[in-house]
Protein backbone atom coordinates (compact mmCIF):
# COMPACT_ATOMS: atom_id res chain seq x y z
CA UNK A 1 0.00 0.00 0.00
CA UNK A 2 0.94 3.26 -0.83
CA UNK A 3 0.82 6.67 1.10
CA UNK A 4 1.66 9.63 -0.48
CA UNK A 5 2.83 12.24 1.63
CA UNK A 6 1.11 15.52 1.96
CA UNK A 7 2.30 19.08 2.68
CA UNK A 8 2.26 20.23 6.46
CA UNK A 9 0.27 23.01 7.57
CA UNK A 10 0.07 24.78 11.03
CA UNK A 11 -3.36 25.38 12.87
CA UNK A 12 -2.20 28.94 12.83
CA UNK A 13 -1.67 29.59 9.51
CA UNK A 14 -5.78 30.35 9.18
CA UNK A 15 -6.24 26.51 8.80
CA UNK A 16 -7.88 26.01 12.12
CA UNK A 17 -11.41 24.34 10.97
CA UNK A 18 -10.20 20.96 10.81
CA UNK A 19 -9.77 20.79 14.82
CA UNK A 20 -12.56 23.50 15.88
CA UNK A 21 -15.19 22.92 12.81
CA UNK A 22 -18.13 20.44 14.73
CA UNK A 23 -21.63 19.83 14.41
CA UNK A 24 -24.11 19.42 16.54
CA UNK A 25 -24.88 16.03 15.29
CA UNK A 26 -20.89 15.22 15.75
CA UNK A 27 -20.52 12.83 18.83
CA UNK A 28 -17.86 10.24 19.63
CA UNK A 29 -19.95 6.83 18.93
CA UNK A 30 -20.89 7.55 15.59
CA UNK A 31 -20.19 4.57 13.05
CA UNK A 32 -20.55 6.18 9.76
CA UNK A 33 -19.48 3.25 7.75
CA UNK A 34 -20.05 0.08 6.84
CA UNK A 35 -16.69 -2.09 7.34
CA UNK A 36 -16.50 -2.84 11.47
CA UNK A 37 -13.00 -3.27 11.60
CA UNK A 38 -11.78 -6.60 12.29
CA UNK A 39 -8.29 -8.77 11.21
CA UNK A 40 -9.33 -9.74 7.84
CA UNK A 41 -10.60 -6.18 6.80
CA UNK A 42 -8.59 -3.30 7.34
CA UNK A 43 -7.78 -2.09 4.20
CA UNK A 44 -11.34 -1.78 3.45
CA UNK A 45 -11.91 -0.31 6.73
CA UNK A 46 -9.56 2.15 5.90
CA UNK A 47 -10.88 3.12 3.04
CA UNK A 48 -13.57 3.97 4.33
CA UNK A 49 -12.54 5.84 7.16
CA UNK A 50 -10.45 8.05 4.93
CA UNK A 51 -13.17 8.81 3.07
CA UNK A 52 -15.35 10.09 6.06
CA UNK A 53 -12.03 12.12 7.31
CA UNK A 54 -11.77 13.72 4.36
CA UNK A 55 -15.44 14.57 3.75
CA UNK A 56 -15.18 16.34 7.57
CA UNK A 57 -12.20 17.79 6.75
CA UNK A 58 -10.56 15.96 9.54
CA UNK A 59 -7.99 13.83 7.70
CA UNK A 60 -4.92 16.23 8.56
CA UNK A 61 -5.65 15.50 12.16
CA UNK A 62 -5.04 11.81 11.58
CA UNK A 63 -2.25 11.34 9.23
CA UNK A 64 -0.21 14.29 10.96
CA UNK A 65 -0.07 16.93 8.23
CA UNK A 66 -1.97 19.29 10.65
CA UNK A 67 0.36 20.26 13.09
CA UNK A 68 -1.05 21.00 16.47
CA UNK A 69 -0.92 24.15 18.33
CA UNK A 70 1.01 24.42 21.91
CA UNK A 71 -0.99 24.11 24.66
CA UNK A 72 -1.26 27.82 25.52
CA UNK A 73 -2.81 28.60 22.23
CA UNK A 74 -6.47 29.98 22.84
CA UNK A 75 -8.26 27.02 20.70
CA UNK A 76 -6.03 23.72 22.95
CA UNK A 77 -9.25 22.74 24.05
CA UNK A 78 -10.72 22.91 20.84
CA UNK A 79 -8.05 20.68 19.94
CA UNK A 80 -8.87 18.42 22.51
CA UNK A 81 -12.87 18.14 21.82
CA UNK A 82 -11.75 17.47 18.06
CA UNK A 83 -9.58 14.60 18.87
CA UNK A 84 -11.93 12.99 21.46
CA UNK A 85 -14.27 13.29 18.64
CA UNK A 86 -12.66 11.44 16.14
CA UNK A 87 -11.32 8.72 18.42
CA UNK A 88 -14.48 7.65 18.90
CA UNK A 89 -15.26 7.57 15.58
CA UNK A 90 -12.44 5.50 15.21
CA UNK A 91 -13.54 2.41 17.91
CA UNK A 92 -17.13 2.59 17.22
CA UNK A 93 -16.05 1.14 13.50
CA UNK A 94 -13.79 -1.39 15.45
CA UNK A 95 -14.06 -5.48 17.04
CA UNK A 96 -14.45 -5.49 20.63
CA UNK A 97 -10.63 -6.81 20.82
CA UNK A 98 -9.31 -4.62 18.40
CA UNK A 99 -11.03 -1.64 20.35
CA UNK A 100 -9.72 -2.64 23.51
CA UNK A 101 -5.88 -2.64 22.67
CA UNK A 102 -6.35 0.40 21.22
CA UNK A 103 -8.00 2.26 24.16
CA UNK A 104 -5.20 3.75 25.92
CA UNK A 105 -4.19 5.65 22.55
CA UNK A 106 -3.05 9.81 24.20
CA UNK A 107 -4.26 11.30 20.65
CA UNK A 108 -6.60 9.85 17.46
CA UNK A 109 -3.39 10.16 15.44
CA UNK A 110 -1.50 7.71 17.64
CA UNK A 111 -4.31 5.58 17.51
CA UNK A 112 -4.18 5.82 13.55
CA UNK A 113 -0.52 4.77 13.21
CA UNK A 114 -0.83 1.79 15.58
CA UNK A 115 -3.70 0.07 13.29
CA UNK A 116 -1.06 0.92 10.25
CA UNK A 117 1.66 -0.53 12.13
CA UNK A 118 -0.67 -3.57 12.74
CA UNK A 119 -2.39 -4.18 9.84
CA UNK A 120 -1.37 -2.15 7.00
CA UNK A 121 1.87 -4.01 5.99
CA UNK A 122 1.82 -6.70 3.09
CA UNK A 123 -0.26 -9.45 3.91
CA UNK A 124 0.55 -12.33 2.30
CA UNK A 125 -2.04 -14.88 3.39
CA UNK A 126 -4.89 -11.96 1.89
CA UNK A 127 -3.03 -12.07 -1.04
CA UNK A 128 -3.03 -15.25 -1.88
CA UNK A 129 -6.46 -15.65 -0.73
CA UNK A 130 -7.36 -12.44 -3.98
CA UNK A 131 -5.04 -14.76 -6.24
CA UNK A 132 -6.86 -17.88 -5.74
CA UNK A 133 -10.22 -15.93 -6.12
CA UNK A 134 -8.62 -14.57 -9.09
CA UNK A 135 -7.90 -17.61 -10.72
CA UNK A 136 -10.80 -19.01 -10.65
CA UNK A 137 -13.53 -15.82 -12.07
CA UNK A 138 -14.63 -16.67 -15.53
CA UNK A 139 -16.73 -14.90 -17.43
CA UNK A 140 -19.10 -17.79 -17.34
CA UNK A 141 -21.62 -16.40 -19.46
CA UNK A 142 -21.75 -12.83 -17.77
CA UNK A 143 -21.56 -9.03 -19.94
CA UNK A 144 -18.24 -7.78 -20.73
CA UNK A 145 -18.90 -5.25 -18.36
CA UNK A 146 -19.90 -7.31 -15.62
CA UNK A 147 -16.92 -9.60 -15.86
CA UNK A 148 -14.72 -6.99 -15.91
CA UNK A 149 -16.17 -5.52 -12.53
CA UNK A 150 -14.90 -8.96 -10.83
CA UNK A 151 -11.73 -8.72 -12.17
CA UNK A 152 -10.68 -4.97 -11.49
CA UNK A 153 -12.13 -5.56 -7.84
CA UNK A 154 -9.47 -8.22 -7.27
CA UNK A 155 -6.67 -5.77 -9.14
CA UNK A 156 -8.02 -3.05 -7.07
CA UNK A 157 -7.33 -5.12 -3.52
CA UNK A 158 -4.31 -6.79 -4.82
CA UNK A 159 -2.68 -3.52 -5.47
CA UNK A 160 -3.46 -2.33 -1.78
CA UNK A 161 -2.03 -5.20 -0.33
CA UNK A 162 1.15 -4.87 -2.04
CA UNK A 163 3.01 -1.47 -2.31
CA UNK A 164 3.96 0.06 -5.92
CA UNK A 165 7.44 -0.02 -6.64
CA UNK A 166 8.72 3.61 -7.25
CA UNK A 167 12.43 4.91 -7.90
CA UNK A 168 13.91 7.37 -5.27
CA UNK A 169 16.66 8.18 -7.30
CA UNK A 170 17.26 12.20 -7.45
CA UNK A 171 17.30 13.43 -11.12
CA UNK A 172 16.24 10.02 -12.06
CA UNK A 173 15.14 9.77 -15.80
CA UNK A 174 14.17 6.04 -16.21
CA UNK A 175 10.57 6.36 -15.39
CA UNK A 176 10.35 3.11 -13.84
CA UNK A 177 7.12 3.99 -12.50
CA UNK A 178 5.63 3.98 -15.72
CA UNK A 179 6.83 1.01 -17.11
CA UNK A 180 5.80 -0.94 -14.01
CA UNK A 181 2.13 -0.11 -14.36
CA UNK A 182 2.65 -0.59 -18.26
CA UNK A 183 3.87 -4.18 -17.44
CA UNK A 184 0.86 -4.19 -14.47
CA UNK A 185 -1.34 -3.61 -17.15
CA UNK A 186 0.22 -6.37 -19.61
CA UNK A 187 -0.81 -8.68 -17.34
CA UNK A 188 -4.22 -7.64 -16.42
CA UNK A 189 -5.32 -7.77 -20.18
CA UNK A 190 -3.68 -11.50 -20.57
CA UNK A 191 -5.70 -12.45 -17.40
CA UNK A 192 -9.04 -10.69 -19.11
CA UNK A 193 -8.35 -12.23 -22.44
CA UNK A 194 -7.51 -15.83 -20.91
CA UNK A 195 -10.52 -15.97 -18.76
CA UNK A 196 -12.91 -15.31 -21.59
CA UNK A 197 -15.34 -17.78 -22.33
CA UNK A 198 -14.57 -18.44 -26.16
CA UNK A 199 -11.08 -17.77 -25.12
CA UNK A 200 -8.63 -16.19 -27.92
CA UNK A 201 -6.38 -17.61 -30.13
CA UNK A 202 -2.75 -16.03 -31.28
CA UNK A 203 -1.57 -16.97 -35.26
Amino acid sequence: MVVVPRSKYHFSQGLESPFAELRPSDYPRQVHVNEILNDGDYLDWLQERENLLFAKNKIGIVDGTLEKPEKSHQNHMAVLRCDAIIKGWLTAAMEKEIRVSVKYAKSAQEMWNDLQERFGKENAPKAYEIKQLLSNTKQDRASVSTYYARLRMFWDEMSSVFSTHICSCKGCVCDMRKKFSDQKDKEKLFEFLLRFDNGFLII
